[in-house]
């Protein structure tokens, strides 16, 4: 019983660190290579191999295909990523997990101590952001290997167990139901754990020691990567119908390609043990322990060939698929059929996962951001239409209204999303973004709050069958395409990570000012000179003003933007 209890203490405690340090490591990573992370992500295309190139590099950075998944179906979900460039990021993010595995096979074992216990002392004396960040990285490695080493440690002794050695042969990979059992077992195990990496350490640990043989660990490999989909299908709850598409094209992707190598298992695990031999010169398939006698070099070969499985089933899987990207995509537009009614796309179910990667999380709300400068547009477009055209067209005066309240929800969710992101350990940098963006956030939904009552007047208006006389129509027309050009310029600007030159927006701004003193000027003198019906000039001042708080939150947008533009 007491070897049990120091058994469980040694795997839990191992594992705990093993997390821990893919923790460390990737927000290290992603921290230091920010920039690069957010050009990739930015720079995907419909082309299929730069999609699948994206999505390697990034999870590669990343050191988790669950963050990048869910982070691609936050971007579909938000209307910034195509359903067919999402689906290629997703199968470039399958195979860029398999670099834990790699990590493993390199023999740092006995350095992870020392490398964790250097790297945390620069960690805590470093006073610059990169080299702490580079220095976490560092440390997470070292506790990797560490929580590895324990891990090993502890699942040494269960060989000589025969409850142990009992229960590990339910599930043996040498048939094809047994094969299937082993798929079932590391599926609810990725499950529970919620990281396929901590999975992939259990099983190169159990592996390692000879506690399961080499083909037992691979079909457990390919069992997690149909339970790391659990996440994304989780993230996809309450989303948009592009991001369901886009969340069940990963499970499927995972599910029909370990449908069709479990089909040919017997044939696959040979070529991986023929490739592990070429280059190690020793087959896993079929070693032992004991029949090697060299515990380093068994479970270096061993590793090798579980990271081999794992990395070759992706690649392999990918290969298949991406021919019929368009078709796949196609394929699950039918799955899922668009909705009737118009969808307000959510943000808050991808908060804890975009922590996890604040590097890209910030990037996920810039996107947002530049979404609510979209829709002040549209409403600008619409109102134009409405006040100047047809007023009686009831339908895109609903979308208008409809449009407001996207907007308050978007807000709302930047403000939950983000207040987690900055809670979490952020470079300097990355916390200005932030900040930026919930400003930005809250400038563009006093613009759709404005926007509403503007159409709300010209309602009024309607409603009680008052004209716009021709010189005040065309007053209001020319402010209205003012104020349109000066958000389109803002907005561009924006979007391109520019800033307006500050004296044109300046001047700009003064010019909508005059405009507006101009036009109430004139309607003071016309109250002077003639009776005027005061229900018509209380509308009509209120219009005048909204349009020049519009010009306001614009200018604090300009304004907002000079610490980024400065950086």
């Amino acid at each position: 019983m007491n070897q049990a209890l120091a058994m469980a203490m040694a795997v839990v405690g191992g594992l705990g660190i093993f997390m821990l340090g893919m923790k460390y490591m990737s927000e290290g990573i992603q921290t230091v290579a920010g920039g690069s992370l957010r050009r990739m992500i930015s720079l995907v295309t419909s082309n299929r191999l730069m999609a699948t190139g994206t999505g390697t590099a990034v999870t590669v950075l990343v050191q988790s295909s669950s963050v990048t998944t869910v982070i691609v179906v936050g971007l579909v979900n938000a209307g910034l990523m195509q359903l067919q460039q999402a689906i290629g990021v997703m199968f470039g993010a399958n195979i860029g997990t398999t670099i834990t595995g790699w990590i493993l096979v390199l023999k740092l074992g006995d350095y992870g101590l020392p490398m964790l216990g250097v790297a945390a002392l620069v960690y805590i004396f470093a006073r610059r952001d990169r080299p702490r960040f580079v220095a976490m990285a560092a440390m997470g490695l070292g506790m990797i290997f560490f929580g590895l080493e324990l891990m090993k440690d502890g699942f040494a002794p269960m060989r000589e167990m025969p409850a142990f050695v009992e229960a590990f042969a339910w599930f043996t990979a040498d048939s094809y139901l047994g094969v299937l059992k082993c798929v079932l077992v590391g599926c609810v195990l990725t499950l529970l754990v919620q990281s396929s990496s901590a999975t992939l350490g259990i099983t190169i640990g159990l592996a390692s020691t000879g506690v399961i043989p080499f083909q037992t660990a691979a079909a457990l490999v390919l069992g997690e990567n149909i339970g790391t989909t659990i996440t994304v299908l989780l993230a996809s709850i309450g989303a948009t119908t592009s991001a369901k598409r886009a969340a069940y094209a990963h499970v499927l992707f995972n599910v029909i390609g370990v449908a069709w190598i479990t089909a040919v298992f017997g044939a696959y695990i040979r070529l991986v043990g023929w490739a592990v031999a070429e280059i190690e010169g020793v087959n896993p398939i079929g070693l032992t322990l004991a029949g090697m006698g060299e515990p380093e070099k068994f479970a270096l070969i061993v590793t090798a060939g579980i990271a081999l499985t794992h990395t070759g089933f992706n690649v392999a899987n990918t290969l298949v698929f991406l021919p019929f990207l368009r078709a796949y995509s196609r394929f699950l537009e039918r799955l899922v059929p668009d909705r009737e009614y118009d969808e307000i796309p959510r943000l808050r179910h991808l908060d804890s996962r975009s922590v996890e990667s604040p590097v890209l999380g910030i990037e996920q709300s810039r996107g947002e951001v530049v979404r609510m400068a979209d829709a002040t547009a549209k409403m600008l477009a619409w109102i134009r239409d409405l006040a100047f055209g047809n007023l009686r067209d009831e339908e895109l005066i609903r979308k208008v209204f409809h449009r407001e309240q996207v907007l308050d929800n978007i807000q709302r969710e930047i403000i939950t999303f983000l207040t987690e992101v900055l809670d979490a350990n952020v470079p300097h940098g990355v916390a200005e973004e932030g900040r930026q963006h919930l400003r930005l956030a809250h400038e563009f939904e006093s613009i759709g709050d404005r926007l509403a009552n503007i159409l709300r007047g010209y309602l009024k208006l309607r409603d009680r069958q008052l004209e716009i006389p021709g010189e005040q129509r065309l007053g209001l027309l020319a402010l209205h395409d003012s104020v349109t050009d000066f958000h389109r310029r803002v907005q561009e600007a924006y979007a391109k990570r520019g800033r307006l030159a500050n004296t044109a927006a300046r001047a700009t701004s003064e010019g909508i000012t005059a405009a507006v003193r101009r036009l109430r000027d004139e309607q003071l003198q016309r109250m002077t000179d003639s009776a005027v019906d005061p229900g018509f000039s209380i509308v009509y001042t209120s219009l005048l003003t909204d349009y020049r708080r519009i010009r306001g939150h614009l200018l604090n947008i300009h304004d907002a933007t000079a610490p980024a533009a400065a950086a």
